[in-house]
């Protein structure tokens, strides 16, 4: 059975609620849940997860909801007392962490921090325009981990961004460091002289974690987000960067890296990067270059890309690292055994499928298909990071679940001999994500062991020794675990084509004469010169983590913890932000204002309430009114609803508050003690000495007081004199 529960008005952030939706899942009786915020995008996942309610369909952008297949209603109290305590512990653990005070509207983010230059964007992709749109308004960059936003929102954005002298970054932007500062999800880098500017996360992770182990550092790398350099962009980010990194003198090699573009923008940054005038490596995952060029350097693997970098900052070539393995005990070709890889991210996926191609001699492009990059001969790449397992779910880098269960179903598989994974290290990434997947890994050995098969658990971990989770310490857990460890994705790649009895060659490059194509270049804007050279100014909206990292490093920060403006309703927002943009909005405020200052009220009646709201008629009079728009009882707040329960009591309709909240959510019970059948007397001594008098009200039953109206007209005595002489007399 589908129960629901809508908590009205308590948003909270959707890393939160997924961390929570899997907490839950574990919990006996309970078949299937989920735990959201019911934004409209939110409630097709709820819909596409068979976990549709009346409920939810009524619940508003504010509103958490919990929607469970359970078998007991009874299950549904141990779930809503595990939702309570786990997001107690969120409170307490915000409570407990310095920080700036948070705040909840743009005007009082830029009230606290008037020079704000960078707006961190973290929140449902159907408004992460909306607010990057106001940031670049307030004249703030944006970085945008936000995905879901529309490749026209993309564009529009950026447009302006540029038309401004500023730069969004993203969406879908998940690593970027400023001036050494990590943002999202991001290693600790040493600063350093290479500049890197990429269209991949996971891709500037495993390049700065690699020229960080190999001693040098990174000082700006910047993310552009996975689609700026699709046609339908155009690489606006990407050339803009290109320029202020080229008017950096901290930079002395760059660095770019994405995954496959659409040739006409390859063409043109191509173009660009001929003519800078320092030496560049350029990685376009997917591609295999036969020759570099003076000064502009063309990698085959992101290993390649890093190595080549530190050796252009050195000025001497860095040699390849090596795996100790002992590969005696690996299948041959004929064997027909199999790798199966599962990836946190989609650069580490794309160059795994690439090379594993290339072993084979297929010709064919990478895939793309619900994140599968590869499906070859029983060989797979998965990019577990893609939208097809992460829409209403953990990332895999923050829970193992998704990826244990493909671990499993690849050693059911018979023709399975590698099972390849990534680690990510780093700020956002799990804790302990190596301990995690041990006990997995040691079940799964032990279970190929007994059946007489050998299967090779071969990972690379992407980290350095500054990362909290500890570099050496996950390298070594998953050694003593039988997990053979390489230095970087190349090479963890090329240990498990061994593995299979296969190997795949890179070419020796030449290095040929730069061929300048004619190009535009521009100066870039200050605005974006002052953002590479100084630490940011950030604006943080959403994910209350990524502020607390980057307080860490020195940074000022304000917290602004967002809640969906106007209901949610996207159309209504933007109206809003239209009419703030509006050309003298302002003046036309100030007109109305001051005519309704200047205003004086005028006395047109005086009559009683009930005839002039027909409300009153219905139910007996029993109405309650509130400063507002009409509002059912089961939309109100918390607060709001117990301020009605209290006037249900106190008006007497209700005896208790179980019994006040049945007859306000308007159940029909006939055990309910509702009190009809008293109404109420005044009494008042003296009219004639006000100042000497007091009113007395009390309620007597129906019966009784008729008798006594009735007595009073018959003997024709005035019956407020009458109940005062009763008074006095009892007094006496």
């Amino acid at each position: 059975m589908l129960k629901t529960v809508v908590k009205k008005g308590s948003y909270q952030d959707s890393v939160v609620l997924m961390l929570l939706t899997n907490e839950l899942s574990s919990l006996d009786g309970v078949n299937k849940i989920q735990v959201m915020m019911a934004t409209p995008a939110n409630k097709d996942i709820f819909r596409e997860s068979g976990l549709t309610t009346d409920e939810l369909m009524d619940a508003t952008a504010n509103d958490m909801v919990v929607v469970a297949d359970v078998n007991d209603e009874a299950v549904l109290d141990a779930v809503m007392d595990k939702v309570e305590e786990f997001l107690k512990k969120q409170s307490t653990a915000a409570e407990g962490k310095k920080g700036s005070e948070s705040v909840k509207s743009w005007d009082a983010a830029l009230k606290k921090m008037s020079n704000a230059n960078l707006a961190v964007i973290s929140i449902p992709g159907a408004y992460a325009a909306l607010e990057a749109d106001r940031a670049l308004d307030e004249g703030l960059s944006v970085f945008m981990f936000s995905d879901n936003v529309t490749i026209e929102d993309e564009k529009a954005l950026k447009e302006k961004a540029h038309s401004k002298g500023l730069a969004v970054m993203g969406p879908d932007c998940g690593t970027g460091i400023i001036q050494g500062v990590p943002i999202a999800f991001t290693n600790n880098v040493a600063k350093g002289s290479i500049g890197i500017i990429g269209a991949s996360g996971t891709g500037i992770q495993e390049l700065t974690t690699i020229i960080d182990r190999l001693g040098e550092g990174v000082t700006n790398a910047i993310g552009i987000g996975g689609r700026d350099l699709k046609a339908e962009v155009g690489g606006i980010t990407m050339m803009d960067m290109i320029d202020a990194m080229e008017d950096d003198d901290t930079v002395k090699v760059l660095v770019i890296v994405s995954k496959p573009p659409a040739k006409e923008v390859r063409d043109k940054i191509s173009a660009r990067l001929s003519n800078f005038s320092k030496p560049v490596v350029t990685l376009f995952v997917g591609e295999k270059p036969e020759y570099h060029e003076e000064n502009f350097y063309h990698a085959y693997t992101l290993d390649e890309a890093a190595r080549l970098a530190v050796g252009l900052v050195r000025g001497t070539k860095v040699p390849e690292a090596t795996v100790d393995v002992d590969e005696s005990e690996f299948y041959k070709a004929e064997d027909g055994k199999t790798i199966k890889a599962y990836y946190s991210g989609g650069t580490l996926a794309n160059e795994a499928a690439m090379l594993i191609k290339d072993a084979m001699n297929c010709k064919v492009p990478p895939e793309d298909v619900e994140g599968y990059m590869l499906q070859l001969d029983g060989n797979v790449v998965v990019d577990l990071g893609d939208d097809a397992y992460t829409q209403g779910k953990p990332h895999p880098m923050i829970d193992p679940a998704k990826r244990i269960e493909c671990m499993q179903e690849a050693v059911d598989d018979p023709s399975t001999g590698v099972v390849l994974l990534d680690i990510m290290l780093g700020y956002g990434s799990h804790a302990d994500m190596a301990g995690s997947l041990i006990p997995t890994i040691k079940e799964l050995q032990a279970k190929a062991d007994a059946a007489g098969r050998k299967v090779f658990f071969i990972a690379t971990v992407c980290g350095t020794r500054r990362d909290y989770q500890g570099y050496d310490e996950a390298v070594n857990k998953l050694k003593e675990a039988g997990v053979i460890v390489c230095e970087n994705n190349k090479l963890a790649c090329q240990t498990a084509i061994h593995a299979i009895g296969r190997d795949f060659q890179e070419p020796e490059k030449e290095i040929r004469a730069k061929e300048v194509v004619a190009c535009e270049k521009h100066t870039p804007a200050e605005t974006l010169k002052e953002l590479l050279s100084e630490k940011p100014r950030i604006i943080n909206i959403g994910l209350k983590s990524f502020a607390e990292v980057v307080e860490e490093f020195g940074c000022e920060v304000v917290q602004y913890d967002w809640a969906p403006p106007a209901g949610g309703n996207v159309k209504l927002i933007k109206t809003l932000n239209f009419l703030r943009n509006y050309e003298g909005i302002e003046e036309k405020n100030r007109e109305v204002i001051a005519k309704v200052v200047a205003s004086q009220p005028v006395l047109k009646d005086n009559v009683r309430a009930k005839e002039v709201i027909p409300e009153f008629a219905e139910n007996n009079g029993k109405v309650i009114l509130h400063a507002g728009p009409p509002v059912d009882y089961k939309n109100m707040p918390d607060p709001m609803q117990g301020s009605c329960v209290g006037a249900v009591m106190f008006e007497e309709w209700a005896e208790t508050e179980e019994e006040a909240r049945k007859y306000l959510n308007g159940i029909k019970d006939k055990d309910i003690p509702v009190i009809q059948d008293k109404v109420k007397i005044n009494i008042q001594s003296s009219k004639k000495r006000r100042s000497s008098t007091k009113a007395i009200s009390f309620r007597v039953p129906n019966e009784i007081y008729n008798e006594f109206i009735k007595k009073v007209d018959e003997t024709g005595l005035d019956k407020d004199k009458i109940l005062l002489e009763m008074i006095k007399e009892w007094i006496e």
